[in-house]
């Protein structure tokens, strides 16, 4: 499968808001990346705050049908119409906030849903996440990256990393100079497909042998 970027115009981005508070510094910062996607792309925002989900139970392996919220099937129609899924969770304790977390614990109940075909459907479907943090280091947020990495790999999604910027207090990231400039071509960047470490470990180990085998 071909790289997603350039931008073609059968996109289409769905932007999770996953703060705990409106108009906050991730929110901000997800608006800047995405004021620069062509103005043919489709864009879609959800606050998880106005569209609440309980805590999810898992009921895959019992008998019945699971019943299904009006707000858990907004989510998951607007999560399987869009080609690219767009995580905006500022960073609470180095990982995602839990609105952020509980949204996609469901994708694990899609996944047993009959004739939803969830897994296959979000297959070459790009992941991307944008985070507001404190710290100014940004090593911080590499549970937050390996989390969202690991869950595009199991899907056998795309990954286009993770937008970070600097703020707490709000408004504070438009002081950040550096983020907003990497907002503006962050929907550009190469999106190949996730892998897990493992993966990652085997491909080198592969590629290093065909370069011994060629050089011997």
């Amino acid at each position: 499968m071909t790289n997603h970027s350039p931008l073609s115009a059968d996109r289409s981005f769905l932007f999770v808001l996953g703060s705990s508070r409106a108009d906050g510094n991730t929110e901000t910062l997800a608006r800047a990346a995405a004021e620069a996607l062509p103005a043919g792309i489709p864009q879609r925002w959800i606050d998880l705050n106005t569209l609440p989900l309980p805590d999810f139970q898992d009921g895959r392996h019992e008998e019945g049908d699971w019943p299904v919220s009006e707000a858990e099937r907004t989510l998951r129609e607007a999560t399987m119409e869009a080609t690219d899924i767009v995580i905006a969770s500022p960073l609470y304790w180095y990982t995602l906030s839990a609105q952020t977390k509980r949204y996609l614990d469901y994708w694990s109940g899609w996944l047993g849903v009959p004739g939803l075909d969830f897994k296959q459907r979000m297959a070459g479907r790009t992941l991307w996440a944008v985070a507001a943090m404190a710290d100014d280091d940004e090593a911080v947020a590499d549970g937050m990256a390996t989390t969202l990495n690991n869950t595009a790999a199991y899907l056998r999604m795309r990954f286009g990393g993770v937008l970070l910027g600097n703020g707490s207090r709000p408004g504070q990231v438009r002081g950040d100079e550096r983020a907003l400039i990497r907002a503006k071509t962050y929907f550009e960047s190469a999106t190949p497909r996730a892998r897990f470490p493992h993966e990652k470990q085997t491909g080198l180990a592969e590629r290093a042998a065909e370069t011994v085998g060629a050089t011997a």
